[in-house]
């Protein structure tokens, strides 16, 4: 989950309904699954099972191929049964030039016989005669003749079309078996890069890993005035310590910004804007993503991160609060960060006011009690009880119980969404 959409959930809430966040069920539960009746396969046997896959798709691949290659030699003009046809058809052709010439010689004899003179000779008579009987059976013997050819033709061609028919039969089978094997290689794949996800995810520190609260690292804004006037930008600091005993090999900064006008009723976040410099250019918090890494921080140094926040001139008189936090990625695999989220207040004064000299901004004084609320190292707190004091000149402004409100559910909730891979968030 992203952290702004804790966090937005949270303002939202504190600035129409606070008693929401205060009756919200544990934040920080055991996020350990149930026990499960059936082991889940390891990262090696998936591998050895994705191997596999992939082996019986690179076979289904290749035997695809051969299907085709098969297919394409079958249907050429010069495949064995195919020049088989072509020389029956020729055959028949030739047959039944034969046939046609020997009935003709029939119908000729015939012909010649009938014009046989009334005077023609015995013997002349007799040769005509012959001549017909010979020539019918000719035709006879040509006919027989067409008929084999014309059968061994049809029987030509459905060898060649049976041939064809077969070799299109395996490549359609080939190529569902190819799909089929596609399929199981996507989902041997999908469920290693799973188990991988969800390793890396342990070992870094996910929802339900091994992060822990660290109260030892600080995130301190200095700088940044209790005043600002719509139209102009301030810059300021954020200071990152690491106080612990051990170096913390990257920590990430994370920020967020919330304005409402005076009534508290309006949101501005459109109208504000929280910038952070890389030392080469600015770049805009987006309430989503972490900063730059800072890598490593050793135990007792700190590092300054300069911040800059700009109100739009059309902005109205309003309020303000800045949230900071930090959290860090050892690699080990362990991973913290702070506690709560700070919150530092300030008002927004219309385009062109002169406020004077002004403090710097002061985060809540309030301690948040957080009971109820159960940390992922086993440890509870009391049940969420009153919002934060602004400390500001506005102590009942709204957004003041959104920064209390904010505090309040940071040892929890805000923790618990905070624990993800910096690696996507840089």
């Amino acid at each position: 989950m992203k952290i702004r959409r804790i966090l937005a959930t949270a303002v939202a809430a504190a600035v129409t309904t606070p008693v929401l966040l205060l009756s919200a069920a544990p934040a920080f539960a055991d996020a350990k699954p149930a026990a499960q009746t059936q082991e889940k396969p390891s990262i090696a046997e998936l591998e050895k099972a994705a191997a596999a896959a992939k082996a019986a798709y690179d076979a289904a691949v290749a035997a695809e191929t051969a299907a085709e290659a098969e297919l394409e030699a079958v249907l050429s003009d010069t495949s064995p049964l195919a020049v088989a046809a072509q020389a029956a058809a020729s055959v028949a052709a030739e047959a039944a030039t034969a046939k046609a010439t020997a009935d003709q010689a029939v119908v000729d004899a015939e012909a010649a016989l009938a014009a046989l003179p009334a005077d023609a000779t015995e013997e002349q008579r007799t040769a005509a005669e012959t001549e017909v009987t010979e020539a019918k059976a000719a035709a006879v013997a040509a006919d027989e003749a067409k008929t084999a050819a014309d059968t061994a033709l049809t029987e030509a061609n459905d060898a060649r079309d049976d041939e064809r028919v077969e070799a299109a039969r395996k490549l359609d089978q080939a190529q569902k078996a190819t799909e089929a094997a596609l399929a199981e290689k996507t989902a041997a794949d999908e469920a290693l890069a799973k188990a991988k996800e969800e390793a890396e995810e342990g070992e870094g520190g996910e929802e339900g890993g091994d992060c822990v609260p660290e109260a030892k690292l600080t995130t301190v804004v200095t700088g940044l005035p209790s005043v600002v006037v719509a139209g102009t930008k301030v810059d300021f600091k954020l200071r990152v310590t690491n106080g612990s005993a051990k170096t913390m090999d990257e920590v990430y900064p994370f920020a967020y910004v919330h304005a409402t006008d005076e009534s508290g009723l309006k949101d501005l976040d459109d109208l504000v804007r929280l910038q952070w410099s890389n030392g080469s250019k600015w770049k805009t918090v987006d309430n989503e993503h972490y900063m730059d890494a800072i890598s490593p921080l050793k135990a007792g140094a700190h590092a300054d991160v300069k911040m800059r926040l700009t109100i739009d001139a059309s902005a109205p008189a309003g309020n303000g609060v800045t949230f900071v936090a930090g959290d860090y990625w050892n690699d080990n695999g362990t991973c913290g960060g702070t506690p709560d989220l700070e919150g530092y207040e300030f008002l927004i004064a219309a385009a062109g006011t002169d406020p004077g000299k002004v403090d710097d901004a002061k985060p809540g004084k309030t301690e948040p009690n957080t009971s109820n609320l159960t940390p992922q190292t086993g440890t509870s707190a009391a049940p969420a009880g009153s919002l934060a004091a602004t400390g500001t000149s506005s102590a009942t402004s709204q957004i003041g119980l959104a920064a209390g409100a904010a505090l309040a559910i940071g040892a929890g909730a805000v923790f618990v969404v905070r624990r993800r891979k910096a690696d996507s968030h840089a």
